[in-house]
């Protein structure tokens, strides 16, 4: 097995305030145009090719399957090509995959095909993407802001994720749904100027550790160091159960409202739009409570919190019972949110330079290639127990988050470390 570099935390890096919020406002236009190619693309084949639930789906479906595929490699990925060149590149990448669409539409070449595979390409891109990113970060920032500063981009990405399928709605009824996919592809190209901009992250003692090392021992280094860590080992045990709870959520969320509540489409947007106001409180309140409590105990505060509000979801219904819903529904966000922050920020501190890629890959890989699999379980479950019983296992799997957690070196710390 190859041995991994022994480094410490990067001191603070010299530079100015201006180079985070270049990286921000590429993060945050690239995220909006995602948001606006969430709702956009599967209303391309819905309205122009007339597709079935069952092909809408696979649209769907293949952007999840990127964290499946390449999750793992990812980091390795990461480590071994210049940073900034490869964030800028894809960019690129998911632009030219993104204007295809349009382009096909207007000559009479659109098929289903190219649909699904322009999702697995923008989906493969975007893992890479989003490691890079949290690899980036560290680089650019203190320490000491680091919590903050995850903050408040979890925070413009609650606002995206708020705002951005509503924008994208208006932007369908007017221009149709090709014509927007323009406005994703633009937002790929602004994020690639705004990155060309930023500082190389310096190199770290083991940059070169890489070279000529089997791709198998770099990624079985970043699993085993995940792994081994008291603290971040049972966080991302935690993090796989939350994800599968959101992707439950997702399965099922629009077919209760919708079918047990009966709540009007147009309104089913509304409620489901109180999971970004949700967000956007976590991650405001994130580094306050930190810093009164202790990340350590905010994160089990935030684990039982989160568990509390989603036992609300299935207790809600029509009339007033909505506010039930919306309560639940912001709740439930918040302590993700919060959760999410505050063991990304560890992560990120405590992890050597030289293995952070391989290390963010490695729990996005297990934590988010949980999603799919919360979906799929929440369809077989609905079929079965129907909406609101497939809610209530959900629930009952979210009982197992705090007790994870409560059972962890957390529960003695103050602060993550």
């Amino acid at each position: 097995m190859a041995r991994t570099t022994v480094a410490s935390a990067p001191s603070a890096p010299r530079h100015g305030a201006g180079v985070f919020w270049r990286y921000w406002t590429a993060s945050t236009v690239s995220r909006t145009g995602d948001a606006v190619t969430a709702v956009a693309l599967p209303l391309v084949a819905i309205e122009l090719l007339h597709a079935s639930s069952l092909e809408v789906s696979l649209v769907t479906a293949a952007g999840y399957a990127a964290w499946l595929l390449i999750g793992l490699p990812a980091g390795v990925i990461v480590q071994r090509l210049p940073l900034r060149g490869t964030q800028v590149a894809l960019d690129v990448l998911r632009a030219v995959a993104v204007l295809s669409v349009p382009v096909a539409a207007a000559i009479g070449g659109l098929h289903l095909t190219l649909l699904v595979a322009v999702a697995l390409v923008i989906g493969l891109a975007t893992v890479v993407f989003d490691v890079g990113n949290s690899t980036f970060l560290p680089s650019i920032v203190s320490k000491e802001e680091l919590t903050s500063r995850n903050s408040l981009t979890s925070a413009s990405n609650a606002a995206t994720e708020l705002g951005g399928p509503s924008a994208a709605g208006v932007l369908v009824q007017l221009f149709g749904a090709p014509a927007t996919l323009l406005v994703d592809a633009a937002s790929y190209l602004v994020s690639a100027v705004l990155l060309r901009s930023l500082p190389r992250p310096p190199a770290t003692d083991g940059a070169d550790r890489g070279r000529g090392v089997p791709a198998v021992e770099l990624i079985k280094d970043g699993w085993c160091f995940v792994a081994r860590h008291p603290v971040i080992r049972p966080c991302v045990a935690a993090a796989t159960l939350i994800n599968f709870c959101c992707g439950a959520l997702a399965a099922l969320v629009p077919v209760f409202l919708v079918r047990t509540v009966d709540v009007s489409a147009g309104l089913v947007g509304l409620l489901m739009a109180s999971g970004g106001v949700g967000s956007l409180l976590g991650a405001a309140v994130t580094p306050r409570v930190a810093r009164r409590i202790g990340s350590a105990r905010a994160v089990l505060y935030a684990t039982v919190f989160l568990m509390a509000c989603q036992f609300l979801l299935p207790l809600s219904g029509s009339g007033r019972l909505l506010a039930v819903f919306v309560v639940g529904n912001a709740g439930f966000s918040c302590g993700v949110v919060m959760f999410s922050i505050l063991t990304r920020t560890h992560r990120q501190t405590v992890t050597p330079p030289d293995l952070l890629p391989r290390v963010m890959a490695t729990v996005r890989f297990v934590s988010w290639g949980a999603i799919p699999f919360g979906a799929l379980a929440a369809g077989l479950t609905a079929t079965a127990l129907g909406t609101r019983g497939a809610l209530w296992l959900s629930c009952g799997i979210g009982l197992l988050i705090p007790v994870l957690m409560l059972g962890s070196p957390v529960r003695r710390a103050r602060d993550l470390r």
